[in-house]
């Protein structure tokens, strides 16, 4: 009798850990995404609201919460291809390496072991699917700017499904020399290639392994910023949605897929707040996508939220006791938008006047946020220089070069904010874990980046 309880008994916890087991696995990573960067876009959402606190995002009100370091293995400031390859690999790396380690060997990414378990895999991101960390994933090159090498890598992962806008380099290798393009590579290895979601409808049902990017109408580095979005644009949720239909297909041992919301970090080095949590809340919406699949399949599912670094250095309050988010709602496109615009009233003669009304229609200064003289100033004098004398030096970041004007623009609507940049560029600050799910409780508390792919593996029971 005893031995038959002791028997029944682990049979019990047996099953109980096999219930536990994460079948379906998403991991999204927001890229630049610091612990600021979020408490920042919950407060801007509730003084949208008339009040102060917080409005959580989705992912801000998972059960489980914790943080994680984020240094590389060459500096205590990662960049994205040694900060993607920690989350990916579990390994550190030095800046610049995609899924290699310092000695230059191939790394074996939680992606590739959930494939061994069985599991389908899919990459998605909002920018292109050659970029550092959706790279990370499938990829081993000792630079992030082998682009078309990267892309190569793609076909040889067998992983079922990737999404992005595009690729950068689709047809010129590392050494400039001219190539075939990737996409034919892609399809040779059995590989459809669906550009846009209509393309994606007509093609997924009959597809065993395909490739979803912008139309020929988009760019191929990224998707527009939210806040500058058309109706016609493919979205990071659109992209969650179409990567949980393909891995579902003829479908019993469950998937893994990794989901970039990339241009939080493009936003961070612009220091363009508005923007940022724009894009912070494009990503909560993109999990949204996930928590419904998880309410469907909770005891099967596992969502974990997280960033390879912060950008931006992003400081809340710069010397008052103040803050003032809900202004930045009357800024109405990106600052990179902006920056165009500008250029475009440059090619013509233009007056202050003329220029008053641009900022006063896509910043809401003077008319809906009235101006200081000190800033009206600043505003006038980057016009005199870049209109009148035409000495114009557009301030270069990692993905753009912005008007003269539009930085003025820029600091002046920080100012109103009231918010703080340490830096254009990375910073080696904590980055936040958020978790839900089976699984779910191995996230808690402080752990380095390099623990979490470790730990989704454990929570996916992957080889």
């Amino acid at each position: 009798m005893k031995r038959l309880t002791y028997l029944l008994l682990f049979v019990l916890v047996a099953g109980m850990a096999c219930a536990q087991q994460a079948k379906y696995v998403f991991f999204f990573i927001g890229d630049g995404m610091g612990v600021n960067q979020v408490n920042a876009t919950e407060m801007y959402l509730a003084e949208k609201e008339g009040r102060t606190g917080v409005q959580n995002l989705l992912f801000g009100s998972f059960p489980v919460a914790g943080m994680a370091t984020s240094f590389s293995a060459s500096n205590s400031i990662t960049d994205s291809a040694a900060g993607g390859t920690a989350l990916a690999t579990g390994s550190k790396t030095y800046n610049g390496a995609i899924g290699v380690d310092v000695d230059k060997q191939v790394l074996q990414s939680v992606a590739y072991r959930a494939k061994n378990s069985g599991k389908k895999v899919g990459i998605a991101t909002s920018v292109s699917v050659d970029h550092a960390t959706p790279a990370a994933f499938y990829a081993h090159q000792v630079n992030r700017n082998m682009y078309y090498e990267i892309a190569c890598e793609l076909p040889q992962s067998d992983f079922d499904f990737f999404a992005g806008a595009g690729f950068l380099k689709p047809t010129t290798k590392y050494d400039g020399q001219e190539a075939s393009p990737v996409y034919g590579i892609m399809e040779d290895a059995g590989y459809t290639l669906a550009r846009g979601l209509d393309e994606y409808k007509q093609k997924a049902s009959s597809s065993d392994k395909l490739v979803l990017i912008q139309d020929e109408n988009g760019a191929s580095d990224c998707l527009p910023y939210a806040l500058d979005r058309k109706e016609s644009d493919l979205t990071l949720a659109q992209i969650t949605e179409s990567a949980i239909d393909f891995l579902m297909k003829d479908n019993k041992k469950g998937f893994f897929l990794m989901v970039e919301g990339g241009k939080i970090d493009w936003a961070c080095h612009n220091n363009d707040p508005a923007t940022v949590f724009t894009e912070t809340v494009d990503l909560d919406q993109a999990i949204r996508v996930a928590y419904e699949f998880y309410k469907k399949h909770p005891k099967e599912t596992l969502i974990v939220v997280s960033a390879d670094h912060e950008t931006g250095g992003l400081g809340l309050g710069t010397g008052t006791y103040t803050l003032s988010l809900k202004s930045l709602v009357h800024q109405q496109q990106s600052l990179d938008n902006l920056s165009r615009q500008i250029t475009d009233l440059r090619r013509q003669e233009t007056s202050w006047e003329q220029v008053k009304s641009l900022l006063s229609e896509k910043m809401g200064f003077w008319t809906r946020l009235p101006l200081t003289w000190e800033q009206e100033k600043m505003l006038r004098d980057a016009y005199e220089t870049s209109f009148v004398k035409h000495k114009v030096v557009f301030k270069e970041t990692l993905y753009s070069k912005t008007e003269p004007l539009a930085v003025a623009a820029n600091s002046v609507m920080n100012e109103i904010a009231h918010l703080g940049w340490t830096s254009g560029s990375h910073t080696a600050e904590y980055v936040p874990v958020y978790a839900v799910g089976a699984g779910s409780e191995l996230f808690m508390g402080k752990m380095d980046n390099t623990d979490i792919p470790k730990r989704i593996a454990k929570a996916g029971g992957y080889k």
